[in-house]
C-alpha cells in the first residue's frame, strides 16, 4: 500500500510530465508554422514585391520578403484601419518633430505640360519632407516624358502636403499620392519608358510605381532602399537617383510602423511624414 508521500510524488510526477507533453506540442506547432511562412516567403516573394509597388492598389495581398529593421508595430492586421487616406495620416502625429502642413490642394490634369528639359539637361529636385530634404537628380535622357511629368507636378504643387504612404525600410519608401490611399493619380497617365531587359534596381534609384498593366503609371514614386531587394526586371519606369540625404532617409526608416489595409506586413507609419514642397532646379 503506497503511502501518502508517494502518492503525491506519483502525482506530481504525472503532472510534469503532462506539462512538458504539452510544451513540446506547442513547440512543434510553431516550427511548423515557421517553416510554412518561409516556404510562402521563398514561393510568393518575388510576386508580392510587384504588388507592392502596384500604385493603382494600395493594398498588397500578404507578405513580402522584406522585414522591418527596428521598429515594431502596435497593430496586427485585425486591427487594421479599414482604408487608408489623408484624414488617417493627418489624425497622426507628424514625424520627427516637424508641424503638419496644409493640406493638399487636391490638383488634377489633364495632361502634362511640356517644361522644355533638354535631354542632356541637370535636373535636381529637392523634396523637403517632415524629416529632411531628400535630393533627386532626374534624367531626361533616361525617361524625358516621366521626368517632365513628375517637374510639371512638382512645379504645380501637387506633392505639396502629401503623405509618404508606404515605408519598409529594406524596401523602398513610396509616395507621391496626395490622398494617401496608394489609388490617388494626377488625372493623366504618363507613358512606360522602361529600362532595357535585364535592368536592375538598385539602393537609391527612383522609379514611379505602376498597377501592372502597360502604361498604369500616374505622379506615385518609389526610392529603392536596398540592394537586390527587387527580384523584378524592368517593370517599373526609372526615372533619377538618390543623391545624399543620408540623415534623412535614415530617420524615415526607423518609423514606428503599422498595417495598411491588408498588407501582410507593416508598411503604414505611424507617424506621418509628408512632402512639404518640391522645388525643381534646372541647369
Amino acid at each position: 500500500m503506497p503511502t501518502d508521500k508517494r502518492q503525491r510524488q506519483k502525482e506530481n510526477r504525472a503532472v510534469r510530465l503532462e506539462q512538458e507533453r504539452k510544451a513540446a506540442q506547442r513547440a512543434g506547432r510553431i516550427r511548423a508554422a515557421r517553416n510554412i511562412g518561409i516556404l510562402v516567403l521563398v514561393v510568393l516573394g518575388p510576386l508580392l514585391l510587384f504588388s507592392f509597388l502596384s500604385g493603382g492598389d494600395d493594398e498588397p495581398a500578404a507578405t513580402t520578403t522584406s522585414t522591418t529593421a527596428g521598429p515594431t508595430t502596435t497593430t496586427t492586421p485585425e486591427q487594421a484601419p479599414t482604408a487608408s487616406s489623408y484624414e488617417l495620416f493627418a489624425a497622426q502625429p507628424t514625424a520627427c518633430g516637424a508641424e503638419q502642413p496644409a493640406a493638399p490642394a487636391g490638383l488634377t490634369f489633364e495632361s502634362a505640360v511640356d517644361q522644355g528639359l533638354a535631354a542632356d539637361a541637370t535636373v535636381t529636385a529637392v523634396l523637403t519632407t517632415s524629416c529632411g530634404d531628400i535630393t533627386l537628380a532626374l534624367d531626361p535622357a533616361m525617361a524625358p516624358e516621366n521626368v517632365n511629368s513628375f517637374v510639371f507636378l512638382a512645379r504645380e504643387g501637387y506633392f505639396d502636403g502629401s503623405p509618404m504612404h508606404r515605408i519598409l525600410p529594406e524596401f523602398v519608401i513610396q509616395g507621391g499620392d496626395p490622398t494617401g490611399t496608394g489609388l490617388g493619380d494626377p488625372g493623366y497617365v504618363p507613358i512606360d519608358e522602361f529600362p532595357e531587359s535585364g535592368t536592375t534596381y538598385d539602393v537609391g534609384d527612383v522609379a514611379m510605381a505602376n498597377s501592372g498593366p502597360p502604361n498604369s503609371a500616374g505622379s506615385q514614386f518609389f526610392i529603392v532602399l536596398e540592394e537586390n531587394s527587387l527580384h523584378i526586371s524592368n517593370q517599373f519606369t526609372k526615372f533619377g537617383r538618390l543623391e545624399g540625404s543620408e540623415d534623412t532617409i535614415a530617420a524615415i526608416r526607423a518609423l514606428p510602423l503599422g498595417f495598411n489595409l491588408s498588407d501582410g506586413i507593416p508598411s503604414r507609419p505611424l507617424e506621418s511624414v509628408y512632402i512639404e514642397s518640391v522645388v525643381i532646379e534646372v541647369g
